[in-house]
């Protein structure tokens, strides 16, 4: 009987062990993550970056988003749907993230898009097409050009726009800062600068109360 007790102390300190080294290991993550945002503040928001809602919004989502990831075009709506809750309060800055092949193609044409002050509608066509320019987890630009066209954007002038030096430029800002903020996947989103490590519906709905709250 002595040693069956002596066995379960044990256990129980072990486990009593794990949980608090569990708790101290994502602190410490959540810590060094809230960090090296702070330390590369600037690379949040860009002067050329894509902005929709309030200018002077109490609560500012960044996302970095591939247009050729999945999760990043199911997301989409339920992001939309927060700022729609609280249009006056919540304003979303678009980044990205190029982290399939032929994506940064498909991001030059959301530029060469936003030129012809058609950003959103072309990014949410991008998105909500998807599966249809996508191949193996490859962009196809080629597939995506056509689909845009319904917008009533001047293709030719389109196709120009996306080798422009200015795109291009945007692009690998856009690339660097994602590095420089430690972003490796997508979407990634940061809520008045404080990044979401447990990625979620919910968990981002609980950020942007929290932010809201304050």
């Amino acid at each position: 009987m002595k040693q069956k007790i002596i066995f379960i102390a044990a256990a129980l300190v072990l486990l009593a062990l794990f949980i608090v080294g569990t708790l101290a290991f994502k602190n410490k993550q959540h810590s060094a993550a809230q960090a090296h945002v702070q330390i590369n503040q600037e690379a949040l928001i860009r002067m050329h970056s894509p902005i929709i809602g309030a200018q002077n919004a109490k609560v500012t989502i960044v996302e970095f988003i591939d247009p050729a990831c999945e999760a990043c075009a199911a997301f989409y709506p339920f992001v939309k749907e927060l700022i729609a809750k609280n249009p006056e309060q919540i304003r979303l800055v678009m980044r990205y993230a190029p982290l399939h092949q032929g994506a940064e193609q498909v991001i030059a044409v959301l530029e060469a898009a936003r030129k012809q002050g058609k950003y959103w509608p072309a990014l949410e066509t991008v998105l909500a097409t998807q599966d249809q320019w996508t191949k193996n987890h490859q962009a196809k630009v080629d597939l995506v050009l056509p689909l845009l066209a319904p917008l009533g954007l001047d293709m030719a002038q389109l196709q120009t726009d996306m080798q422009s030096s200015g795109i291009q430029i945007v692009i690998q800002q856009e690339i660097a800062d994602a590095k420089a903020l430690g972003v490796n996947k997508t979407p990634s989103y940061f809520v008045n600068g404080k990044p979401l490590l447990s990625f979620g519906y919910q968990q981002l709905s609980d950020l942007v109360d929290e932010a809201l709250n304050k």
